[in-house]
């Protein structure tokens, strides 16, 4: 940097000044008013900002989280059987999958997850779990007990 006069030269507080001011101003961008152009008052907003940020990732994951429960209850009942004995049926008969893929195969595959809570249903039966309701269940279920 080449200054001109003495006074410019003691005021400057050299290039990370410019580049840490910058970065608040990048993320300030889209703001309104003074919130945009005053640095002390920017940096407040976005830390703000970022603060909020942080808490809505945290929600998003809770809200998929709910709307996958809502979804795989919601098959379950359909199908006449209990989101417990569901889950603990498919244990039991080693189908592990996790809560979003038995939502998304509830919601977009409903063959997939009637089968699937038709293999519940029969080990529910078999393993005598719970209160069963009354279903017809297909006679290509499979299971790997002899005798019954």
């Amino acid at each position: 940097m080449v200054f001109t006069t003495v006074v410019n030269l003691i005021r400057s507080r050299g290039p990370d000044e410019f580049w840490r001011k910058r970065k608040i101003f990048k993320l300030a961008a889209h703001f309104q008013g003074r919130k945009r152009n005053c640095y002390s008052i920017a940096i407040r907003y976005v830390h703000r900002a970022l603060v909020y940020a942080t808490k809505g990732r945290q929600l998003k994951k809770q809200d998929m989280a709910n709307l996958w429960d809502t979804r795989i209850v919601a098959g379950c009942e359909q199908h006449g059987i209990s989101y417990n004995n569901f889950r603990e049926g498919l244990a039991r008969s080693n189908i592990l999958l996790n809560r979003k893929t038995l939502a998304d195969l509830a919601c977009w595959e409903p063959y997939t997850f009637k089968a699937l809570t038709n293999v519940a249903n029969a080990k529910c039966k078999e393993d005598e779990l719970g209160e069963i309701k009354a279903l017809r269940l297909p006679l290509d279920v499979i299971t790997n007990k002899k005798g019954r």
